[in-house]
């Protein structure tokens, strides 16, 4: 890159500035999203969140939120309020008697799944908005970028 190139690029610091008020947007309207698709099955983008770390196998509640980068303290409520609905359950934890594992009740799992017609109609409207290849750069990047924040000490 030429000396001009360079000086044409905006600060590292404005470079930070610039991807954190635009991921702030971004995580607002995913939230949006999230929340008009939740809506018609009586969830919220929260729940679908918890609900989706858990999908696969269970997961302790300080799991889920490094997983998903939010609060011990807020995963806890979220947890607790889809047992008392009966779309979790606790369930023992063998590496740690204390810290209980998270797991999707039958009822959680067939909330999910009525989520998924009306997300995958998102998803393909979203795509037709950008080429599919813009898209996966995209995404590699923003997991270049997390990985990049996670090295970091804060």
């Amino acid at each position: 890159m030429s000396d001009s190139a360079e000086q044409d690029l905006p600060s590292n610091q404005e470079l930070l500035s610039g991807l954190a008020l635009a991921s702030f947007r971004l995580n607002g309207q995913f939230l949006d999203v999230a929340e008009s698709l939740t809506r018609p099955v009586e969830l919220t983008a929260a729940w679908w969140q918890v609900l989706g770390a858990v999908l696969r196998t269970p997961l302790s509640v300080a799991d889920i939120a490094r997983e998903m980068g939010i609060t011990r303290q807020s995963v806890q409520r979220i947890a607790n309020l889809l047992v008392d609905r009966g779309l979790a359950e606790y369930q023992p934890n063998p590496a740690h008697r204390r810290a209980k594992l998270v797991a999707p009740t039958d009822a959680g799992r067939q909330a999910v799944r009525r989520i998924n017609p009306a997300h995958a109609a998102f998803a393909h409207r979203l795509a037709s908005e950008l080429d599919p290849r813009d898209l996966a750069r995209t995404l590699e990047a923003i997991r270049t970028l997390s990985t990049a924040l996670d090295r970091i000490p804060l």
